[in-house]
C-alpha cells in the first residue's frame, strides 16, 4: 500500500488538473474590448447584460455607451462597434451603408418597448390625448405657434407648454415621429432636445407644464415623479379609447401606436471572438429574465425563434423586406 505521504502527493495529482480548470472558470473569457453602442433606451438592459456578464468573465472588458440610434448605426456599418442597440429596425441606408463596408449583421430582438408620453404629476388635464392632438403639437408646423395647452384642447389652462424629447441621432426620434407626425424625422424645432433620457425625466418632473417622451422603462423607474399620458388611436376600428402603456397592453398590441421592438444587432464577423461569442451567447440568455426588469419582454416563444438566428447567424433584417414595418414581430419572425 502506498504511504500516506503518498497517497497525498498522488490526491494533490489527480486535483491539480481540476484546479486549472477552476481558475480559467473564475477568469473566464478575456480577449479584445467588447464594443457596443446605439440606442439609450436599450442602454439599461445592455448595461445590465454586461454587468452580469462581467460578474462570471472578470477578465472581459466591455465598453457600453450610448450616442443613439442613429449615430450608432453609422458607427456600427464603418465596422468601429461589435454590437448595435436600436430602439427601431435598422433603415435602408444603414443597410446599404453596412454592405458598402462589407459589414454584415445579425438582428436580434431582445424585448418591447412602449414608447411612452410623459407629464408631470401635477397635470390634471391632459392625462389622455389622441394621436391627432399629439400630431398637431409635435408636427413642424407647430414651431413657434401651438405653444398653449388651451391651443391643443378647449378648456385646457391657458399656459405654456414646455416640451422635451430626444434629439434626431435618436431612434425614439425616428419611431415617435413616424408614429404620430405620419413621418419619419419631421417634427417642431422648438423644444429642448437631450440625448440622455434621465434629463429628460428631471425636466418633465420639475415643472407642470412640462410634456415629453421616453422609453417605457423610464417611467417605471420613474413613476413617483412622472405620469404617463393614456393614448386614444382614433384609428383604431376597435375603439378602445384612450391605452395607458404596460406590460400587458404593448405585448397585445392594443397600446398604439407607440409600440416597438428593440434590438441589438451583431457584426457576423465579430463572432468569430470568442469573447463576443460568449457576450451575445450571455445576451441571450438573460434577456428574458432582465427584460421583465429594465423593459418589456418579447412574447412567449419568440425567444427560442431568436436564439435560434444566433444559434444558425442568419443575417440581414427580417423587415427588409416591402410592407414588412406594417407586420407585428412575432408574425415576421415566425415566417
Amino acid at each position: 500500500m502506498p504511504t500516506i505521504s503518498r497517497r497525498v502527493a498522488r490526491s494533490a495529482w489527480m486535483c491539480l488538473p481540476l484546479l486549472v480548470c477552476c481558475a480559467a472558470c473564475q477568469r473566464g473569457v478575456a480577449g479584445a474590448p467588447i464594443k457596443i453602442d446605439g440606442s439609450s433606451t436599450l442602454y439599461p438592459l445592455t448595461s445590465a447584460v454586461a454587468a452580469d456578464f462581467k460578474m462570471a468573465n472578470p477578465n472581459a472588458t466591455i465598453d457600453v455607451k450610448f450616442s443613439g440610434t442613429d449615430t450608432g448605426f453609422a458607427a456600427f456599418c464603418k465596422g468601429e462597434s461589435d454590437i448595435q442597440d436600436a430602439s427601431r429596425p435598422i433603415e435602408a441606408n444603414e443597410i446599404g451603408a453596412c454592405r458598402e463596408a462589407q459589414v454584415h449583421f445579425i438582428e436580434l430582438p431582445v424585448a418591447y418597448d412602449g414608447l411612452t408620453v410623459v407629464i408631470n404629476p401635477a397635470n390634471t388635464w391632459a392625462e389622455a390625448m389622441t394621436v391627432p392632438e399629439l400630431k398637431a403639437l409635435w408636427e413642424p408646423s407647430a414651431t413657434g405657434k401651438t405653444t398653449k395647452w388651451s391651443e391643443i384642447r378647449a378648456g385646457w389652462p391657458e399656459e405654456p407648454i414646455k416640451l422635451f424629447g430626444p434629439g434626431p441621432e435618436s431612434g425614439t426620434f425616428d419611431f415617435f415621429t413616424e408614429a404620430i407626425v405620419g413621418e419619419e424625422r419631421k417634427s417642431r424645432t422648438d423644444y429642448t432636445t437631450n440625448a440622455d433620457d434621465e434629463m429628460i425625466v428631471k425636466a418633465v418632473a420639475a415643472d407642470r407644464n412640462a410634456l415629453g417622451y421616453v422609453g417605457y422603462t423610464y417611467l417605471e423607474r420613474h413613476h413617483d415623479v412622472l405620469k404617463a399620458v393614456k393614448i386614444d388611436d382614433l384609428d383604431d376600428s376597435i375603439g378602445r379609447g384612450p391605452i395607458a402603456p404596460s406590460p400587458d397592453t404593448v405585448r397585445r398590441g392594443v397600446y398604439r401606436p407607440l409600440t416597438r421592438p428593440l434590438f441589438v444587432y451583431v457584426n457576423t464577423d465579430r463572432m468569430s471572438r470568442p469573447e463576443v461569442k460568449a457576450f451575445v451567447d450571455f445576451y441571450m440568455k438573460q434577456s428574458p429574465a432582465l427584460a421583465a426588469k429594465f423593459e418589456i419582454p418579447l412574447n412567449p416563444g419568440l425567444y427560442n425563434v431568436v436564439q435560434q438566428r444566433e444559434n444558425q447567424r442568419v443575417e440581414g433584417s427580417v423587415y427588409e423586406k416591402p410592407g414588412a414595418r406594417d407586420e407585428t414581430l412575432d408574425r415576421l419572425l415566425n415566417e
